[in-house]
């Protein structure tokens, strides 16, 4: 007689962590703010002011100066000024400020990484162990482009454009500033930057680490502000040159100002990536990069993997591992060195993937949430997965720039092509194989300006980003971003 043994059903283990929070005393923030112009704190002409709170509590933070129209002019100024002698220094001597400016980012990155969490809402361990080291990579890597811009490949003498007018979002307040203060430096180019209303601390930080730098006065400039700064900025007859990174929306916008200005404009927008899952994937790691793709930042960003495309043959298993995992990510507070999920960066955000998860419902996917109990204060949700989706539905097609995941499935290479490419946005995307062939088949068919191999969200200050059709042009990064910030061949 056969004897049947009953095998019990394994069961996650769990751990309890102990709270490890890092010391908030760390970052000082100052009661109120002032605008950064001509190397000095100056008030705003007008004297009018806004508060930045912490997402995670709601709480104010300090008063921050609003720029008007004659403040970003004073700017900009400034910066004409500057750039009379900045960009006559030889790329060497360029390059020796960039350095400082890069070992100050590492030994003041502890305190930079809590202001940072602070004001964004993002946790503590992504801030100290991504953010702050990529934006330290980044001026170490155009520090050393500064005397070589000449073997860059853009011609022998490729000349600065001026005055770089540059507005940054909220996701990646000070990493996005370093994409674009670096190379603009590099290439002997002056700057004025606006970052984002909600997120201006760590700016206005960097603005200090200028001064202690030496920085000659007026290279960089910080105006602070909502969308009047930045259109203000954008409009400016003195601005040589726009970078901007955030909404597909304003990018049109600032696109349409700008036409026939003559001045340059670089775009990076928004995106919608396809994640792909093939069924001969390493099924454990491609959970973390699934994981990593569209839970790291809260899904505050613009990459950010937030179509999964299976293969279908391993759809069930695939979603069944993901939520295994999502179950044991610990959300809560982000100096908390055990946090996964931060605080959403603001209300307003909230409201808006609040609106797409419950569109998402009405249209007939299913949403499914592990259990987790939310703060009582700030703005927070739950990372979500939604399966049984449609290429229709508002989830699938709309970027939702938070924690919600959409479940495609897929049965051939070509199909996962042709889904992975039915979006207006061409940031990036991933493909998870274990053929290498298969890989690069991928690769030369996704429309995407970046394409992760077996990884996802991985950056290198060496490497280019930037993307196609509705996520904007242009690149940065590499030795592609610097020609955004420079004059060449008959144009110099």
């Amino acid at each position: 007689m056969a004897v049947t043994t009953q095998v019990p059903d394994l069961v996650t283990p769990t751990w309890d962590y102990a709270p490890a929070p890092e010391a908030r005393t760390l970052a000082t923030i100052e009661a109120s703010y002032d605008l950064f112009i001509g190397g000095d704190f100056v008030a705003p002409i007008d004297g009018r002011r806004f508060t930045t709170v912490d997402p995670s509590t709601g709480e104010p933070l300090a008063e921050v100066a609003e720029a008007g129209a004659a403040d970003v002019d004073k700017a900009v100024r400034a910066a004409r000024r500057a750039f009379i002698r900045w960009s006559k220094l030889p790329g060497a001597e360029r390059g020796k400020y960039l350095f400082r400016i890069a070992r100050l980012l590492q030994e003041r990155s502890r305190e930079l990484a809590v202001l940072e969490s602070i004001d964004n809402g993002k946790p503590i361990r992504e801030t100290r162990d991504v953010d702050l080291p990529l934006v330290a990579a980044h001026f170490f890597h155009h520090a050393g482009w500064a005397d070589k811009l000449a073997w860059a490949g853009y011609g022998p003498d490729p000349q600065p454009l001026g005055v770089a007018g540059q507005i940054i979002p909220w996701n990646f307040p000070l990493l996005m500033l370093a994409w674009k203060i670096a190379p603009a430096l590099a290439c002997g180019n002056t700057v004025v930057l606006k970052p984002a209303e909600t997120t201006p601390l760590t700016a206005l930080a960097f603005a200090d680490i200028c001064r202690q730098a030496e920085l000659p006065a007026g290279v960089v400039n910080i105006v602070t502000g909502a969308g009047e700064t930045g259109r203000a900025l954008v409009e400016h007859p003195g601005v040589d040159k726009v970078a901007f990174t955030g909404s597909t929306e304003v990018g049109r916008s600032i696109q349409r100002a700008l036409a026939g200005t003559g001045k340059r404009l670089t775009l990076e927008l928004g995106g919608k990536a396809a994640n792909v899952i093939f069924d001969d994937a390493p099924v454990d790691q491609a959970i973390e990069g699934i994981v990593n793709g569209i839970f790291f930042n809260q899904g505050h960003v613009c990459c950010a993997g937030s179509r999964l495309l299976v293969q279908e043959s391993v759809h069930d298993a695939v979603v069944a591992r993901l939520k295994r995992r999502l179950r044991t990510l610990r959300l809560g507070d982000p100096l908390d060195k055990n946090t996964d999920i931060g605080a959403i960066n603001s209300a307003e955000q909230l409201d808006r993937i609040t609106a797409l998860v419950d569109a998402g419902q009405a249209e007939g996917a299913v949403m499914w949430q592990p259990e987790c109990r939310l703060p009582e204060r700030g703005w927070w949700h739950a990372p979500t997965v939604f399966t049984g989706v449609a290429q229709s539905h508002r989830i699938a097609r709309e970027e939702i720039f938070g924690p919600v995941v959409s479940v495609l499935t897929f049965r051939t290479p070509s199909e996962a092509v042709a889904k992975a490419n039915n979006t207006p946005y061409g940031l990036s995307a991933g493909v998870w194989t274990e053929k290498g062939s298969r890989i690069l088949w991928m690769a030369q068919r996704l429309r995407a300006g970046v394409v992760w191999a077996n990884t996802f969200n991985r950056f290198d200050p060496a490497s280019p980003f930037g993307g196609y059709k509705e996520s904007g042009f242009g690149r940065e990064g590499g030795r592609h971003g610097l020609a955004a910030y420079l004059r060449t061949g008959a144009d110099a």
